[in-house]
């Protein structure tokens, strides 16, 4: 039992390591652009029908730190100020699946083919959900009151910018983020070598059963880097690490429910069939562009070191982390 703990604790922390100088910088980008591209910024530009606006809310949801929940809100007052069915949607389809803070993560235990890849099918798949919705649902929807943004917030961007960053991110994500780590370790420690391979196979099989895992299951886009990086060295194939990655931060089923209550039935399953069909195609070509990704990412996996300089990071950022969730529940 003792070992088991010491190689648990030895994993959570060489996979902290790895992350946090990514993390700590994509929390600060993510500061910036809040200042630079304000919810008012993006709520004037985003308003309107067509395939333009469609377009647009998909590409600035992909860097936005936001996840399945906290996407809900933004997007609803995106819709109260005049955006289609269809670009609501591709905003509610690109946001959670990445961000600024998830790509940097995802670039220190996946790799770039994989920091590429999850941009670029989150616009993808918001582009074509929010046209699919436009074509086959234009029936309109009731849009609630949604509380606005204090315009006094913005007096100080600095201030601002800081505050979302290493207090308002944390808060939000920092108990799934941990969650995710613990899960990453155990997965690490307990399971065999190639245990995914050898029970659930490869190919499309095992992208409908991460699938299936991913779409009720809350996680975010950040938290779930950690623990698909476990799962790729435990001998899942990059391309069902994949699915996982895009069903899991884009669907929950409070997500869905709110969807469906909001923006009706039609738009909740357009929306839920675009994030499958999405997700299996882009696994399917993962793995057939990329066939040696999987064992990249393993031996990645299990070299990694923590250095001095990560040392320091991950120290800053577990505090940080903590501090944001002491603060979520002092203030709940």
């Amino acid at each position: 039992m003792f070992e088991f703990l010491k190689s648990l604790a030895v994993d959570f922390w060489a996979t902290v390591g790895q992350m946090s100088p990514y993390l700590l910088f994509g929390f600060a980008v993510a500061g910036v652009l809040k200042v630079l591209i304000p919810t008012s910024f993006v709520q004037k530009h985003l308003a309107g029908s067509g395939i333009w606006p469609i377009i647009k809310s998909s590409l600035f949801g992909v860097p936005l730190p936001l996840c399945s929940c906290g996407v809900i809100p933004v997007a609803m007052s995106l819709r109260k100020r005049g955006a289609s069915k269809g670009a609501t949607i591709a905003f509610l389809l690109s946001t959670p699946q990445t961000g600024v803070d998830s790509i940097f993560v995802t670039w220190a235990l996946l790799g770039p083919v994989f920091m590429i890849a999850r941009p670029v099918i989150a616009l993808i798949t918001g582009i074509i959900g929010g046209v699919a919705v436009d074509s086959f649902d234009r029936k309109e929807s009731i849009v609630p009151e949604i509380e606005e943004d204090d315009p006094a917030e913005n007096k100080n961007n600095l201030i601002v910018g800081f505050k979302h960053a290493f207090i308002v991110l944390p808060r939000d994500i920092g108990a799934a983020m941990l969650i995710g780590l613990v899960i990453a370790a155990i997965i690490s420690v307990a399971v065999p070598d190639d245990f995914f391979a050898e029970k659930i196979g490869t190919g499309i099989g095992a992208m409908i059963i991460m699938m299936l895992i991913g779409i009720p299951l809350y996680v975010c886009a950040t938290a779930s880097v950690p623990i698909a990086a476990a799962l790729i060295a435990k001998g899942l194939t990059p391309g069902a690490a994949l699915v996982f990655l895009m069903t899991g931060p884009a669907t929950n089923a409070a997500s869905i429910a709110i969807i469906w209550k909001i923006m009706g039935s039609r738009t909740a399953i357009i929306y839920l069939l675009t994030v499958v069909v999405c997700a299996l195609v882009s696994g399917l070509l993962l793995d057939a562009m990329f066939s040696d990704l999987g064992s990249q990412i393993h031996s990645h996996f299990h070299q990694m070191g923590a250095t001095p300089l990560e040392h320091i990071s991950a120290v800053v950022l577990l505090a940080v982390l903590f501090w944001g969730i002491y603060k979520k529940y002092r203030k709940s």
